[in-house]
C-alpha cells in the first residue's frame, strides 16, 4: 500500500507535531508518523518557558488549563534566589507546567484538528531513495503491516535517538556537550505554588559535585515532578555519574520544602537523553530537515529543549512551505543558515560553558553568583535560556552575550 503526501514528518513530539500542524494550517497534505501511541511518557522537566508558551500559543493550541509558572527559585545549599520570567513586548511573561504526555498529545490532536493525518504505533524503518533523494519511507505498524508513504519533503523529528536520522547521515559530535536526565513524580503538598526550583551544585555526600542541576516543577494537580539532569563536556563525564543515587539525594535534599516523602514516589525514574548545543549535523539535505532534539537543539547549559524543540518545527515547516511554493529544493538550505543566524553563538557559547563548569571550583563559583544578590543572577538566568532581550537588567545579558560571543570566536569549536 502505497500513500502520497506533499510533507511526511517522522515522529509527534513537540517539534514534529508543531510542523505538521504549521503545515496543515497553510493547506499541504502532511502526514505524521509516531512509533508510540499517545500517551506517552516521556523523561522531562514538564516546564514551558514563556518562549515555549509564546510558540504553542502562535499555533493556535489554548494552555489556559496548565499550570501557571511564573519564574525560577535557584538553590545553591542554604542560598536561594528567586527570578521572575522576563516580559518583552508581544511575549507573556508567564510559562506553564503541564506533563509532557498530555502536551505532546495535546500538540499532535491539534495538528490533525489543523489537517494532518497520524499514524500512532507507526515506525519509519527505512527511507525510500529515488535518484539519491530521500523521497518518504517504508512504515511499519504494531502488527508488522508495512505500507510505503511517499512524499515531495520530510521532516525529520523523531528525537534524540533518531534512527531514522542516522539512516539518513545525521550523526552526534560526540567530544561536544551532552547529557542525560531521570525524572520521578511525587504527590506533595507544595504542588500549586508558582515558580519552580533550579538546584545548582548537584552532588552526593563526601563527593565533589557533578555538572548539571537538579529541578522541582510543582504541576498543580497534587504532584510535583523532581528531577536531576547531568551535562558533561565528553562521554565519561555523563556515563560515570550513577543518577538513580544522585535523584535520591536531591529528592531527599528538596523534600522537606516541597512537602512530599522522598522515600515513596508515584512513579518510577524514567531516564532519557538530553540532546543540546546543535550537536547534530547535517540539519538539512536535498529533501529532509532535522528539527528539535533529532537535531541536537536543546540548551547545552540547561538541558531545555521544548522551546527550541517548537521553534525549530515552526521554522522548518516555514521553509518547506516555501519550497513547495517556488523556492523549490534549494529553499531547504535556508532552515540551517536560520538555525546558526538565531542560535549558533550561543550554542558555541554554552559548549564553552559547560567544559569550564565541568571543574568543580567554577561551577560552585557559579553557582553562588547566580544565587547571589544584585542583577547578576537574572544575567545568568537570561543567557541559560538564550534569553538576550532587554529587560530589567537594563540589556546587561545582551551586553555581556555580545562580548563572550565575541571572544568566542578565537577559542577552538566545542
Amino acid at each position: 500500500m502505497t500513500i502520497i503526501a506533499d510533507v511526511l514528518v517522522v515522529g509527534a513530539g513537540p517539534a514534529g507535531s508543531a510542523a505538521a500542524c504549521s503545515l496543515a494550517q497553510q493547506g499541504h497534505r502532511v502526514l505524521v508518523v509516531e512509533r508510540r501511541p499517545f500517551p506517552r511518557p516521556k523523561a522531562c522537566g514538564d516546564s514551558l518557558t514563556p518562549t515555549a508558551v509564546e510558540a504553542v500559543e502562535a499555533l493556535g493550541l489554548d494552555l489556559g488549563a496548565a499550570h501557571r509558572i511564573e519564574g525560577v527559585v535557584l538553590t545553591h545549599g542554604d542560598r536561594r534566589r528567586t527570578i521572575d520570567w522576563a516580559a518583552r513586548q508581544g511575549r507573556p511573561a508567564v510559562g506553564r507546567a503541564v506533563r509532557r504526555e498530555v502536551l505532546d498529545e495535546q500538540l499532535a490532536r491539534h495538528a490533525v484538528a489543523a489537517g494532518a493525518e497520524l499514524l500512532e504505533g507507526h515506525e519509519a524503518i527505512e527511507p525510500v531513495v529515488e535518484r539519491g533523494l530521500v523521497r518518504g519511507a517504508v512504515v511499519r505498524s504494531a502488527l508488522g503491516q508495512e505500507l510505503t508513504i511517499r512524499s515531495t519533503y520530510l521532516v525529520v523529528a523523531d528525537g534524540a535517538n533518531s534512527t531514522f536520522g542516522r539512516a539518513l547521515g545525521t550523526s552526534r559530535a560526540r567530544t561536544w556537550p551532552h547529557g542525560t536526565a531521570l525524572r520521578a513524580y511525587w504527590e506533595a503538598g507544595a504542588h500549586d505554588t508558582h515558580r519552580h526550583e533550579l538546584g545548582l551544585g548537584l552532588g552526593e555526600p563526601g563527593h565533589e559535585s557533578v555538572p548539571g542541576f537538579g529541578w522541582v516543577v510543582p504541576l498543580g494537580d497534587g504532584t510535583v515532578n523532581v528531577g536531576v539532569s547531568v551535562i558533561g563536556s565528553a562521554v565519561a563525564d555523563v556515563r560515570a555519574v550513577n543518577t538513580a543515587r544522585l535523584l535520591d539525594t536531591w529528592a531527599a535534599e528538596v523534600a522537606e520544602r516541597w512537602g512530599f516523602d522522598p522515600r515513596h514516589p508515584l512513579t518510577t525514574p524514567a531516564a532519557g537523553r538530553l540532546a543540546i548545543g546543535g550537536s547534530v549535523e547535517p540539519k538539512a539535505g536535498p529533501t529532509f530537515l532535522v528539527v528539535g532534539d533529532a537535531a541536537g537543539t536543546g540548551s547545552p547549559l540547561l538541558g531545555t529543549g521544548i522551546d527550541t524543540a517548537l521553534t525549530s518545527g515552526m521554522l522548518a515547516a516555514d521553509v518547506v512551505h516555501d519550497a513547495l511554493g517556488t523556492g523549490g529544493p534549494t529553499a531547504l538550505q535556508r532552515y540551517p543558515r536560520e538555525l546558526a543566524h538565531q542560535h549558533g553563538e550561543f550554542w558555541k557559547l554554552g559548549r564553552l560553558a559547560v567544559r569550564a563548569m565541568s571543574r568543580p571550583p567554577v561551577a560552585r563559583r557559579v553557582a553562588r553568583m547566580a544565587t547571589g544578590r544584585g542583577t547578576t543572577a537574572e544575567v545568568l538566568m537570561r543567557l541559560a535560556l538564550d534569553e538576550r532581550h532587554d529587560g530589567g537588567d537594563d540589556g546587561a545579558a545582551a551586553a555581556l552575550f555580545r562580548a563572550g560571543a565575541a571572544l568566542s570566536r578565537f577559542a577552538p569549536d566545542a
